[in-house]
């Protein structure tokens, strides 16, 4: 599509594909945050918040986050993903 017929300024932000679960699934919530956390890291966070129904720094989220930031800080060096590192820390900071 032509970007001249894409309304930029519209404010709306179309869910992405996360491969959430059901709302109502236990590992929702886990789920929830990886998206956020991964939507941050790709400087896509607004339609993770769109697709999760989480704001960024959502306080019911923050041990998922931090389960998901030790992962990450545990993996070798050379492998580690440092964007995604920081942008962990940045949504429980």
């Amino acid at each position: 599509m032509s970007r001249a017929f894409v309304k930029e300024d519209s404010g709306f932000v179309p869910p992405g594909h996360f491969g959430l679960p059901p709302r109502d699934d236990p590992g929702y919530d886990a789920a929830a945050a990886r998206a956020l956390i991964e939507a941050a890291r790709d400087a896509n966070t607004a339609s993770a918040e769109s697709a999760t129904g989480y704001r960024w720094g959502e306080p019911r989220l923050q041990r998922h986050v931090r389960k998901l930031l030790a992962a990450a800080e545990a993996l070798p060096e050379h492998e580690q993903d440092m964007r995604y590192i920081r942008v962990a820390r940045r949504f429980l900071g």
